[in-house]
């Protein structure tokens, strides 16, 4: 076997490796059904350092944002209902890799900015850690929410296009009632194709 035969399928199966880890990222898991449950829970999604403060959003969105989430907040311990932060931390290798290359290392596990960001550090009673876009796929969340005997989820966070869209599908897919809290969610781009698809899989946008 030449050597260059060798290299062509050497590049291949790299390809095919980021290729799996480009789907890895954007895939929404289905998960168990879940049981008639009369708990409800608010998510906040990934606002952590790296993308709320370096992120492409206005300092004029990310302030009504900030408004619309301490309410929501707010209202969630009002009535005795859990706040879970989840984050994002690309830890699986080619996810990784795909990170690196595409998304300017952001959010790669280990690199400076993957907390909290500062105006939100006290509000979560849980934080859990996502390797995807789905907050579901390690099943963590699955068994918080379980032991919470939730059963209806408010999501807020960003961004709407991608982390928040996945995992509210992927609760769907589990049989949860979702709401998406669009003043309480930032995106990058225009989000008309992303709230029709959540809304078509039953997930209230509002």
């Amino acid at each position: 076997m030449t050597f260059g035969i060798i290299l062509a399928i050497a590049v291949f199966f790299l390809l095919l490796w980021l290729g799996n880890g480009i789907r890895r990222i954007g895939a929404v898991s289905v998960g168990e059904p879940i049981p008639e449950r009369s708990g409800s829970a608010l998510l906040l999604i990934d606002l952590q350092s790296v993308f709320w403060e370096r992120g492409p959003y206005s300092n004029g969105a990310k302030e009504a944002a900030a408004g619309v989430i301490h309410s929501e907040v707010e209202a969630a311990r009002a009535q005795g209902h859990p706040v879970i932060a989840v984050r994002q931390e690309w830890s699986i290798p080619s996810t990784k890799v795909v990170a690196k290359l595409s998304m300017k290392g952001q959010a790669v596990e280990g690199s400076d900015g993957t907390e909290i960001a500062e105006v939100f550090t006290s509000l979560p009673d849980d934080v859990l850690v996502k390797r995807v876009q789905d907050a579901f796929e390690t099943g963590e969340l699955d068994a918080l929410l379980k032991r919470y005997d939730v059963g209806r989820l408010r999501l807020v966070g960003l961004d709407m296009n991608y982390c928040v869209q996945k995992t509210a599908l992927a609760a769907r897919n589990r049989g949860y009632e979702v709401t998406v809290v669009k003043e309480g969610t930032l995106a990058a781009a225009p989000t008309e194709s992303a709230e029709k698809q959540m809304s078509s899989a039953g997930v209230a946008v509002c």
